[in-house]
């Protein structure tokens, strides 16, 4: 299993050999640091936690989790199958893909703050014919009477975006010198974004 984190740069697009158009994101993947390999016996799980993007600033546990190693800002956990491989202070850079492999992208979407239905879940909205005054982006009924109050789960206008998002199955149209992976497709979050790439 190969795993990166990376931060989102750009969307553009490339052409393969046969002159196709391939719409695809650049993101900066790595160099990443192993920070710590997990154990079933000691931690519960068999994982591994990398960090990513210099820090420059850290508090005593930070500092002290991270002695000897660089000052780094982001950090998570990966599961793996086996951990003997990697141990801590390792270096994990874009190389470790190639083009044509597959992999899933993790993100945080894009926060668009409190967005009513018809933007949120795509609902039509009323007619804005005669009688329909100030309802036309309204969501209307949410049921008669039964059980007095509103069920869990109902769409409705409220905060959208700014959650974790995964995209599967991208392909991976290229490496580039300096650790940039050119992924076909877009990926979740704004620019400058980390995300969180696993090989599918």
């Amino acid at each position: 299993m190969k795993f990166i984190l990376a931060k989102k740069l750009e969307m553009t697009q490339v052409y393969r050999p046969d002159g196709t158009v391939v719409p695809v994101t650049l993101v900066q993947a790595g160099p990443c640091v192993v920070t710590q390999v997990k154990t079933p016996e000691k931690d519960g799980v068999a994982a591994v936690q990398i960090g990513f993007l210099p820090a420059k600033k850290l508090n005593k546990p930070e500092a002290g989790h991270l002695k000897d190693l660089p000052m780094l800002s982001e950090l998570r956990d990966f599961r793996v199958d086996e951990t003997s491989e990697l141990k801590r202070g390792d270096a994990i850079e874009a190389s470790v893909f190639q083009p044509g492999d597959i992999v899933h992208v993790s993100g945080t979407s894009k926060g668009k703050g409190f967005a009513g239905v018809v933007k949120r879940h795509g609902f039509h909205g009323h007619p804005t014919s005669h009688g329909h005054k100030d309802q036309a982006r309204m969501p209307g009924s949410i049921g008669a009477g039964g059980p007095q109050h509103v069920f869990k789960g109902r769409r409705m206008a409220g905060r959208m975006g700014n959650e974790r998002v995964t995209v599967q199955k991208l392909q991976v149209v290229e490496v580039r010198d300096g650790g940039i992976l050119a992924i076909k497709g877009a990926v979740p979050g704004a620019r400058n974004a980390v995300l969180e790439i696993v090989s599918a």
